[in-house]
């Protein structure tokens, strides 16, 4: 699709600085814009970039000052980044908006499926699954019985949800993912074999929830693993049996949580994070990167750090010592050279 300057500017209401009629049909970074691209410049670092920019147009904030001739025309609004970042969604959205049956695909005839929603060659709808409005099922995923899916969710190629699961509105669910697997569980027989444990429980989703391509969210043996309202869940994440992570609790890539553990609301996850099972952590916990969380966080706000865990800046003090330890090493090293000269009478 193509847009003029006049349009995009009345779409943003914004400013018009330059030729109206300037017409982009690509979004591009300042710069690596070609003719025919639409960019911004929201930070000062890229300021020399507007000026050799081949951007045919360009959204700044209102009170850019310009300093030499630029051969862009120029948007000018309240924020450049928004502004940007809204022309983003709406193209994202242009780009996914699907609809329709494709063939060859499998609905079962016992299925309810909502108005507006695309479901994708090749996928796989079971028996008493219910869909809602406006969603959409890419090729190659597979949703098994009973399973419920609510407005506005997509779920894209090669998800696949298990029996009885959950999802509520406005879900995302990027590829590979696999929602409602068995959770890890295996009973030690006498003769050192292990039993497997039936998981007949299943997996909630709430509304709003994103999760990254191949996360796994195990169902619950009993009961249900929660994924709470806002939750955001990044690429190859395990979420193991019967967690439940609370409201707006964002985790990075390659954490792993393991079973019955509850996270609170609003809480920060970082990548590679392990977590033992059968804990409770608080609400506005944050947690650095490669940390290892062996016991209950029950201080709410609080950030932490290193594996165990520990309290961030006593984590921080703790480095500083031992980054020093060379140094101590040394000094020690010379004072018993001095006692023991000392004791031989030098």
């Amino acid at each position: 699709m193509q847009f003029t300057a006049h349009e995009l500017g009345l779409l943003l209401n914004g400013t018009v600085e330059g030729d109206p009629l300037a017409a982009v049909n690509q979004l591009a970074k300042i710069e690596e814009a070609k003719t025919g691209s639409l960019s911004f410049l929201a930070n000062p670092k890229y300021e020399q970039y507007l000026y050799t920019t081949d951007a045919s147009i360009v959204i700044v904030n209102k009170d850019q000052v310009v300093t030499a001739h630029l051969k862009a025309t120029l948007i000018r609004v309240d924020n450049a980044y928004s502004s940007f970042s809204l022309l983003l969604e709406k193209y994202n959205n242009f780009k996914l908006n699907k609809t329709g049956t494709e063939e060859p695909c499998f609905i079962h005839p016992s299925a309810q499926i909502g108005k507006n929603v695309y479901v994708g060659a090749f996928a796989y709808v079971g028996p008493n699954v219910k869909v809602g409005n406006n969603s959409k099922i890419y090729p190659h995923t597979y949703i098994a019985d009973n399973v419920i899916i609510g407005s506005d969710v997509t779920l894209f190629p090669g998800v696949i949800v298990y029996f009885d699961c959950v999802i509520g509105n406005n879900v995302i669910i990027h590829s590979g993912t696999v929602i409602g697997a068995d959770g890890f569980g295996f009973a030690p027989a006498s003769d050192g074999t292990y039993t497997k444990i039936s998981q007949i429980g299943n997996v909630i989703i709430e509304d709003d929830v994103e999760i990254g391509s191949n996360t796994t969210v195990d169902r619950a043996t009993l009961g249900s693993t929660i994924i709470r309202k806002g939750v955001k869940l990044d690429n190859l994440i395990q979420v193991a049996h019967n967690v439940e992570i609370g409201a707006n609790t964002v985790v990075a890539a390659q954490t792993g949580i393991s079973g019955s553990t509850k996270i609170g609301e609003n809480c920060i996850i970082g990548g590679q994070v392990g977590i033992v099972g059968h804990i409770n952590i608080a609400k506005g916990t944050q947690i650095q990167a490669q940390s290892g969380i062996s016991r209950a966080l029950t201080e709410e706000g609080k950030k932490w750090m290193g594996s165990p865990a520990t309290h961030y800046t006593e984590h921080m003090r703790s480095q500083i010592v031992i980054h020093r330890l060379p140094a101590l090493e040394k000094r020690i090293d010379e004072l018993e050279k001095i006692i023991t000269e000392l004791r031989n009478g030098h």
